[in-house]
């Protein structure tokens, strides 16, 4: 299944398809939203932050866009260079808020922002880094203040750091773990990607096979299949007709050289 109404706000994951406006409703996306569905409905006595994670590449960050364009939710991904002052001054300007002041004058500031809408998410892709660099307490006073749904979106290790920050993993009222695409999620992005060129579910299948059902990797795939029939002239294909290669993420083997 796949949506074709929504626009995109953010292009930066290539599961995304900027030149149609369209995504495709992986079912990640489906279970980002309905993660955040629950953080806003929950009764006002339960804690309110959620917990998404996975490997790199299964569409995370695809699906928490898509879960701010739904919601209108404040969306940060963190830097590997980011201080805590960095994490307050682009949550406040992306709340529409001025970044100045100290970092107290502006975690204030925040809390009062998003205190105005509660149903209103926070979203913080690449959570990890406040843990590793001991800033994720900050978040756990925003969430504490605000009452906003919280979704921290990270590596597949994140659970496991936060069980070393007890009040912030207190405060976890749900762990939603992403999962690798299978056959139908393939089915979609091929759909919105290659749509010109008709693909067979057995070469759809050997393609999350070889991309470890990772989305980045599949739509790479794809690209190579949809070049592959473009310069053959074939407008179907499968595990037979193709006799291109393969993404899988790993580096060439280097050949040795004869002695």
């Amino acid at each position: 299944m796949m949506t074709k109404s929504d626009s995109v706000k953010r292009t930066a994951d290539p599961t995304a398809n900027p030149a149609q406006g369209t995504t495709a409703m992986l079912k990640n996306v489906a279970a980002f939203m309905a993660l955040t569905r629950r953080l806003q409905s929950r009764d006002f006595t339960l804690p309110g932050i959620g917990v998404f994670h996975g490997y790199s590449g299964y569409g995370k960050s695809m699906a928490a866009i898509y879960a701010q364009n739904k919601t209108g939710a404040i969306y940060v991904e963190v830097g590997e260079s980011w201080t805590k002052k960095t994490l307050i001054q682009k949550i406040l300007f992306e709340a529409g808020g001025q970044p100045r002041g100290t970092i107290a004058d502006m975690t204030e500031k925040v809390i009062a922002t998003l205190g105005q809408d509660p149903d209103r998410p926070l979203i913080i892709d690449e959570a990890d880094k406040l843990v590793d660099k001991g800033n994720i307490e900050i978040v756990r006073e925003i969430h504490d203040a605000a009452q906003v749904p919280v979704i921290l979106i990270g590596e597949e290790q994140l659970p496991a750091k936060l069980i070393s920050v007890e009040r912030v993993h207190n405060r976890v009222l749900d762990w939603t773990a992403a999962q690798p695409c299978d056959l139908e999620d393939a089915r979609a992005l091929a759909e919105l990607f290659v749509g010109d060129v008709e693909i067979g579910d057995d070469l759809l299948a050997e393609i999350c096979r070889q991309s470890d059902g990772r989305a980045r990797r599949i739509v790479v795939n794809l690209y190579k299949v949809r070049e592959h029939g473009r310069n053959t002239g074939a407008m179907m294909l499968d595990q037979t007709s193709y006799k291109g290669g393969f993404f899988t993420g790993q580096p060439p083997v280097r050949k040795r050289r004869a002695a």
